[in-house]
């Protein structure tokens, strides 16, 4: 187990490098060369130690009138050897916080242009609080890592792979004494990052649950209120943060151990190399001098600093490689796959002949490739049929039962039932965020999963419940679906959803600027901007899913009467609570788990004396 995890830090370690040599190949290699630099010149300024004392301090040592010239350049060679470790330290580390915010953001970037990609099934399965954690706490242990992690791993290794020479070149006896003390040294390190680096992982896991936990409490704060459950709220929230400060302060417990610990080492260290130091040069063994042994003491402090803080960087690269697997994880999903080959475009119909066109005409044909290389043009009517409809989310359980519906062209169907019926389900389907499992749908007289999903979907209308609004003006929220729209048309779509009016009253009218929510607006003021972003795409099918259930009954009617222009001519699949919206329809399906047990119009209905007559002569609104 242990051996899988470590070839999957390794393969996550070389995927991250990846992205840094990507663009940033030149400035890294010169990274690595400032580095380099700045190593040897802490190396080279211990070594200069033995030379300025035994060479220039102690010859100097009792004479009258010694010469400082001397003693002065060679002073003068360390301070350059200073200048340039320090202005290498200055550049790389510069270029590595270039480097690592650059590789952020094309992760970032890569990120969300796969989330664009992802089936609607990806988060219907995953809390909007965890993958946001995905673009902030993951990432920003990321940019730790590669903007200091990294080169400091670098320059420490270095540092000690130079200094360890040099320490040998100084004294064999005293190098023998450092290694013996290292052996026990990163046998402590490698047991207390070992069980702090298990703790890093869970933080991370941690702080996504208590996002996604947080984000979920932020929007349903006022159903929260509603039911007085603020109290669990707080008692669950408590229970995730007191999860997230354990591993945390397990995490930090052992890596704030860990520093003292060994600079408590190091120091004992520093004394025995003193000590045994004075008792080879007292008795000329390996021929240490005074100088020598004040260089190793001094080599030996940089030998066991990088040790110590290599430990400490290894926490932060085992916390950021836990991050950096969940950013994988997703840009790895699987992205919705599309294998339709017939398109949307627009035509020119005279007499029934179908001629393709590069400029808008307001008509629309399918194009049809066939296998023996003949091209079809199909007009775009908004006939859908759905024949023999199986479907499960899970490949478990099976949620629609054989469902059978047949809409043609100006025609409005109803889907009618108790909450998890399968209403919803039946649209996700026409519009394939799902896939069928068995039966047919087909699309004026086409199977739509030959139809290429984007030219499907640009074919269909939906007004849903939940009104998504953008930050931006109310005219950029209309053009949502057709930015080249021209202000005349925006205006002609919003006359037809009765909202017009309204917003001439804003105080920018149209320019006006509204929050990615829509805060400062009602929901029917919302709901009618959505059904003008939807008539400006003028489609010949539309979905209005329980458009009207969350507003009052007065705006209910404003609603309609614009939601009744908006379906004149289409092909129109409703799903209503409110039994009184759907009497007008040309059909009416009764469902239940996942059946259709009733079909026919209003009247039909009623006659039949079954579950729809039950409802509408109740409370006329489904619970």
């Amino acid at each position: 187990m242990e051996n899988n995890k470590r070839k999957l830090d390794l393969k996550t370690l070389k995927r991250i490098f990846g992205y840094v040599f990507k663009k940033y190949k030149f400035q890294f290699v010169l990274v690595i060369f400032c580095v380099l630099f700045s190593s040897f010149g802490t190396v080279a300024s211990s070594l200069f130690l033995q030379n300025l004392i035994d060479d220039y301090v102690m010859p100097m040592i009792g004479q009258e009138n010694p010469s400082f010239a001397p003693l002065f350049r060679a002073l003068s060679v360390i301070v350059v050897i200073y200048l340039v470790a320090i202005i290498s330290s200055y550049t790389y580390n510069r270029l590595m916080s270039k480097i690592g915010q650059g590789t952020l953001r094309d992760i970032r970037n890569e990120m969300f242009e796969k989330m664009q990609y992802l089936p609607i099934k990806y988060f219907d399965t995953h809390t909007h609080g965890d993958i946001m954690s995905y673009y902030t706490n993951d990432t920003d242990t990321l940019r730790e890592m590669i903007s200091r992690g990294i080169p400091q791993m670098i320059s420490l290794s270095l540092t000690l792979i130079l200094t360890f020479l040099a320490m040998i070149k100084t004294s064999i006896y005293l190098t023998i004494l450092v290694v013996f003390l290292l052996i026990i040294i990163i046998n402590i390190s490698k047991n207390i990052t070992g069980k702090s680096g298990r703790y890093f992982i869970r933080q991370q896991e941690s702080i996504a649950k208590v996002n996604g936990y947080i984000e979920e409490m932020v929007n349903g704060q006022k159903v929260v209120k509603v039911f007085s459950r603020e109290q669990e709220s707080m008692e669950e929230f408590e229970k995730l943060n007191n999860e997230l400060c354990n591993d945390s302060t397990e995490a930090n417990k052992y890596a704030n151990i860990l520093m003292p610990t060994l600079a408590n080492l190091g120091n004992m260290q520093y004394v025995l190399i003193g000590i045994v130091g004075g008792f080879l040069a007292i008795k000329g063994i390996g021929g240490l001098t005074i100088g020598a042994i004040v260089s190793f003491l001094n080599l030996s402090k940089n030998f066991s600093m990088p040790i110590s803080q290599i430990s400490q960087h290894i926490n932060m690269i085992i916390m950021a490689l836990a991050g950096a697997k969940r950013i994988f994880n997703l840009i790895d999903e699987k992205p919705e796959e599309d294998n339709g080959y017939v398109t949307l475009v627009n035509a020119e119909i005279t007499d029934g002949k179908i001629v393709e066109t590069d400029h808008y005409t307001g008509k629309w044909a399918w194009k049809h490739p066939h296998s023996d290389g003949r091209l079809e043009y199909v007009e775009l009517k908004g006939d859908i049929e759905l024949c023999d409809v199986d479907f499960s989310y899970d490949g478990k359980k099976t949620v629609l039962h054989d469902i059978s519906v047949y809409a043609k062209p100006g025609q409005k169907i109803a889907f009618v039932g108790a909450t998890g019926a399968g209403k919803t389900t039946i649209t996700n389907l026409i519009n394939r965020f799902y896939d069928i499992e068995d039966g047919k749908i087909r699309y004026d007289g086409i199977n739509v999963n030959k139809i290429r999903k984007d030219d499907l979907r640009k074919s269909l209308g939906m007004v849903l419940q939940d009104v998504n609004l953008f930050t931006g003006t109310i005219k950029e929220n209309i053009k949502y679906g057709k930015p080249e729209a021209t202000d005349e048309e925006v205006i002609e779509a919003a006359k037809l959803a009765n909202v017009h009016n309204f917003i001439m009253m804003l105080p920018n009218g149209y320019e006006t600027q509204i929050d990615g929510n829509g805060g400062s607006l009602s929901q029917g003021q919302k709901q009618l901007l959505s059904i003008a972003r939807a008539a400006l795409n003028n489609p010949p099918v539309m979905i209005l899913d329980e458009a009207t259930s969350s507003i009052d009954t007065r705006t209910e009617k404003i609603v309609q009467e614009g939601m009744d222009k908006l379906m004149e001519g289409r092909t129109v699949f409703v799903i209503a609570h409110r039994l009184s919206t759907v009497r007008n329809s040309k059909a009416i399906m009764v469902l239940e788990n996942g059946r259709i047990i009733e079909r026919g119009n209003h009247e039909e209905l009623i006659a039949q004396k079954g579950e729809y007559y039950q409802l509408y002569t109740g409370n006329f609104e489904l619970e």
